[in-house]
Parts: structure tokens; sequence; C-alpha cells
């Protein structure tokens, strides 16, 4: 479930979700949309899989990957209003909020959630390089939720793409390019199998 860090190069087999099923030799269903967001008010494309917390289908999971948040805080506050955008998708003791909500729900299913980050920005040009700070504060965030619940696990990604380093990311700089994808699909996979 997420957002297009998720859903990039789906149709290629190479997105996050086609990687992971790879690594673990398991079927995985992906649910993610570009675009996506946790907070997304308009109900007939929020049920179509623009808000994240409606892709979920409650079914006998064994894990769920999760994310989002991005596109809350880059096209739904327009750089103007993030510190209160934050506060509604997550406080900052972790306990209260949009995705808080949407972990507890899938939580009450029986499932087990890992909750990935973002890359950042090598420090080359990027649409989201001013989003870093805020970047940062989400995931603290979500890592004191993670501690909180001992069947959540937050991947971060935010030490993974190296200085200078435009592999990473597709040619927009701020989707995951096959390599980012793989990477990340790479440190998820570390956390399933060692909590199987």
């Amino acid at each position: 479930m997420g957002d297009s860090f998720l859903a990039t190069h789906s149709a290629q087999k190479k997105s996050v979700p086609a990687v992971l099923a790879q690594i673990l030799r398991e079927p995985i269903m992906d649910h993610s949309v570009l675009g996506a967001r946790i907070i997304y008010r308009l109900p007939i494309s929020g049920s179509l899989g623009l808000n994240i917390g409606r892709q979920f289908r409650n079914e006998s999971w064994d894990w769920v990957l999760l994310n989002g948040g991005g596109n809350d805080l880059w096209l739904g506050c327009g750089c103007k209003r993030c510190d209160t955008k934050i506060n509604k998708l997550i406080s900052a003791d972790g306990k209260r909020g949009e995705i808080p909500k949407l972990v507890s729900k899938v939580r009450q299913s029986g499932a087990r959630v890992v909750y990935v980050g973002y890359l950042r920005s090598p420090g080359a040009w990027s649409p989201i390089e001013n989003c870093r700070d805020e970047g940062d504060e989400l995931d603290a965030r979500i890592a004191k939720l993670a501690k909180l619940d001992r069947g959540m696990w937050f991947v971060s990604l935010a030490d993974l793409v190296p200085a200078g380093d435009r592999s990473f990311h597709a040619a927009d700089m701020i989707h995951p390019s096959h390599k980012g994808s793989a990477s990340a699909a790479h440190r998820i996979a570390r956390i399933i199998k060692q909590n199987r």
C-alpha cells in the first residue's frame, strides 16, 4: 500500500514490491498508486487508490508493506504549512494522526507492518531538495510509532543515497530508479527475513 515510491516501475516488474517478491520468493499483491496520499478526501478517486487507507483489503495478510506522506507534504502543503500537515499525519510522539490510525487498522487484521521511508536527494538538484528536514521529521515520528508496536517496523532510507550519486533516482530526481527500488527492497527484505 502506498504511493509512487512503491508503484514506480511496476509495469516492468522492477518496483519495490516486485523486487521484494523476487527476493522473498513469496507472492505479493501491490495496491500502491501513483499520486496517492494518506489524507485524501475525494470519495471516488479515493476509492480507486488515491487514498492510501482505501487501498487496504481486510484479508488474511502476513505482512503489509506501507509508505505514504510524501505527497501530503510536497503537494498537500505547498511548502507553506508543512508543520500543520505533519501534525495531521502523525503527532510528535508518534501516537496520534492519520498514519497511526492507518497502521492500527492494518494491525487489527493480524498483519505485521513494514513502513518504509523515502529516498533523500543526493545533494544534486531535485524538486524535493528543500523537503529534507520535513522528511527527517516524518521519519523520526514514524520510527517512534514503530517502537510502540512489536508488530511494526520502520525502514529508513535517509542514508541510502550517497552524496552526489544520482543513480538511485529516476530522471525526475523524485522517484526511484531501478537501482533505488531494488536497494529499498533489499532493506525491507532483511526486516521480513529476520522476523518471519
